[in-house]
This record gives C-alpha cells, sequence and structure tokens, in this order.
C-alpha cells in the first residue's frame, strides 16, 4: 500500500509539474488576456507596446544594415501621447501580440490608422520620427535586416492591425464593430456576431522528378529569383486537392506522393498560413506548359544548380546584374527550407548509393 501511495504521488507531482511548465502557463495567460478584458488592461499597465504608423513598424538603424525594433514601456508611451494632446485611453486601441516566459505582455499600436470607434485623431508620422529617433518603415521593405524573433512579432502584429482597420464594421447590420481589449475578436454591438482574425491558407509546393526540382517566378519578382509553386486553397478544398490544383493550373502536370513539410505565416500581401508541401510528378510527365496568366516562367533545375544558389552569398536584392544567377528565396521564407531540405537529402541519397 505504502509502495502504491508513493507510485501515485510521484505520479499526482510530475502531472502537476507538467500543466504548470512555462509554455503552458505562458498560453493560458494569454488566454486569460485575450478573454478577460479587465486582466488584459491591467496587463498593460506593466507591458510593452510596438509602434506602427499605417502598418508601418517604427524601427531604428542599426550596424551591419540591420534594424533595431524598439519598445515603449507604458510610461514611455502616455509620455509621447501627452506630447501630442492624447490621453492614455488611446493605448486601449492597441492589440496583444504576445507576451514573454515572465508573463510581460507585448502589444501593438498603430499611431497613424483611424478607427471608426475610436475618437482620436491619427498621429503625425514625421514628428513621432524626431521625437523616438527612429523611423516607420514598411515591413516588406525591412523584412531581411530583421532578426527572426522580431520578424515574427511585427508579422503578428501588422496582420492583426490591418484585420481591425478592415473589419470596422460588421458585415450583417453595417453598425461599427468594437474589439475587445485584446483584439483577438469584434463584436457587433446590435447583433452579437464575433469576428475572429483569419489568415488565408496557400498551399506552397516543392515539385520533384527525382533529379530536379520545379522552380517558377513571377514577373514582380527580383531578377533571377526562382521559387516553389504557391497559390490560395478554393473554399471546399482539402491541401491535397489544393496542391493537384495549383500545380496543374501553373505548370500542367500531375502530381502524386504528396507530403506535408511545415507551415508558416506569411504576412504579404495579407496575412497567409503558407502550408508547405513536397510531391512528385507522375512517372514520364515532366514536359512543363507555363500559364502566362500567373507565372513569368518555370523550369527544372538540377541539384548542382540548386546547391550552387544556395551557397550563393549576398541577397537577391543585390544582384541586379545584367547576367543574373539563378537566385532563391531568403531563408526567412519557408520556401528556401523547403528548397534545402530537397538538396539535402538528394546530397545524402548520392553519398549513400
Amino acid at each position: 500500500m505504502s509502495l502504491y501511495c508513493r507510485t501515485v504521488c510521484r505520479r499526482k507531482s510530475f502531472w502537476c509539474c507538467r500543466l504548470l511548465s512555462t509554455y503552458v502557463t505562458k498560453m493560458r495567460y494569454l488566454f486569460e488576456l485575450k478573454e478577460d478584458n479587465e486582466a488584459c488592461r491591467k496587463a498593460q499597465q506593466t507591458g510593452v507596446f510596438y509602434l506602427f504608423h499605417d502598418l508601418a513598424p517604427l524601427l531604428q538603424q542599426a550596424s551591419g544594415h540591420r534594424y533595431l525594433v524598439p519598445r515603449l514601456s507604458r510610461a514611455e508611451l502616455e509620455g509621447l501621447l501627452g506630447k501630442f494632446r492624447q490621453d492614455s485611453q488611446r493605448i486601449e486601441d492597441s492589440v496583444l501580440i504576445g507576451c514573454s516566459n515572465q508573463h510581460e505582455a507585448w502589444f501593438a499600436l498603430d499611431l497613424g490608422l483611424k478607427s471608426a470607434s475610436s475618437v482620436h485623431a491619427p498621429l503625425p508620422k514625421s514628428e513621432i520620427e524626431a521625437e523616438l529617433r527612429g523611423s516607420f518603415i514598411t515591413l516588406r521593405q525591412a523584412v531581411f535586416q530583421l532578426n527572426s524573433m522580431d520578424s515574427s512579432l511585427l508579422f503578428t502584429a501588422q496582420a492583426l492591425l490591418r484585420w481591425h482597420d478592415g473589419h470596422q464594421f460588421c458585415s450583417r447590420s453595417g453598425q461599427p464593430t468594437e474589439k475587445n481589449m485584446a483584439g483577438s475578436k469584434r463584436v457587433c454591438p446590435s447583433n452579437k456576431i464575433i469576428y475572429y482574425p483569419q489568415m488565408a491558407p496557400v498551399v506552397i509546393t516543392l515539385v520533384t522528378d527525382g533529379a530536379r526540382c520545379l522552380l517558377a517566378r513571377q514577373s514582380s519578382f527580383p531578377k533571377g529569383l526562382y521559387s516553389a509553386l504557391a497559390g490560395f486553397c478554393d473554399i471546399g478544398e482539402s491541401v491535397e486537392e489544393a496542391v493537384q490544383r495549383e500545380v496543374a493550373e501553373e505548370v500542367g502536370l500531375e502530381v502524386e506522393n504528396l507530403r506535408y513539410s511545415a507551415s508558416q505565416h506569411w504576412p504579404f500581401p495579407n496575412s497567409s498560413l503558407m502550408i508547405a508541401c513536397h510531391a512528385t510528378v507522375k512517372p514520364g510527365q515532366t514536359e512543363i506548359q507555363v500559364n502566362r496568366r500567373e507565372l513569368e516562367a518555370a523550369a527544372w533545375f538540377s541539384l548542382d544548380e540548386v546547391a550552387t544558389a544556395l551557397r550563393r552569398k549576398g541577397s537577391f536584392m543585390q544582384q541586379q546584374s545584367d547576367a543574373v544567377p539563378l537566385m532563391l528565396p531568403p531563408k526567412l521564407a519557408i520556401a528556401h527550407h523547403m528548397i534545402k531540405s530537397w538538396v539535402e537529402t538528394q546530397t545524402c541519397s548520392s553519398l549513400a548509393a
């Protein structure tokens, strides 16, 4: 009996420790802030704030062409707002974007957007920049000069701020909607319909024929840049059906052996969930027929060509000569990791042969 009791106690202790792990308590804390307006308002007192202006984040230039992302405390933000004759109520326009392991809440506030439910006017961009010794730079322009943690936070912040800016009115009643304190939802006061932030699912597929991979480019891409095939999922489609349709539409090929790889939130153009997959073409079907409405070009690339491109130093933005070599998506993009994984797998298979 004594042994049984000790065993039960140890198991109980194990599960208690697991439930109280850093990750679990952090997720539970964020859930509380999203569901409890008063808890979120209290968290704003000790939280930090990332500033935006018309969806462009406030950044400061650092050494080596990198950007730093300044954060303001509640007191610093109130001081800034006071200089522009706005009170602390403006802070309630912010959205919750995360928290630290120590439960310091992180918020994002756009000082340039005009909310239908807010009485506060947009603040002058140049004057804020001068006051804070930074610049509001578009995320697309700055994304490759940010570290991974900062870029992830800013992706989340911009996506939430953009969603709120575009969902200020109820699609059923036409009345202004109201956001909760955390910004995790909006509610129509007249009919109580709740709106939640959404992302558009996109399949991105690296197609191979065994020895080569298929890469494509759009006319809007920088010179020499090729990537995996990508497209939005249609309503009613599974991921597998979306992959097959997109490949057929864009390059006229049928694929099989679909394999899920990973996923990534991507903020451009309007907040997408990138669902990465690998697939192979059916035997004997490798002739590409490019859909010019979708792509500028598509081609098969050998292992050596792709491996050389991966080793090439410098970003594709710096490659603007007439003789442009093959350039691949930057490390921040999931397409880069899909291509890199294929190269590593092919290389290992070659060595083992």
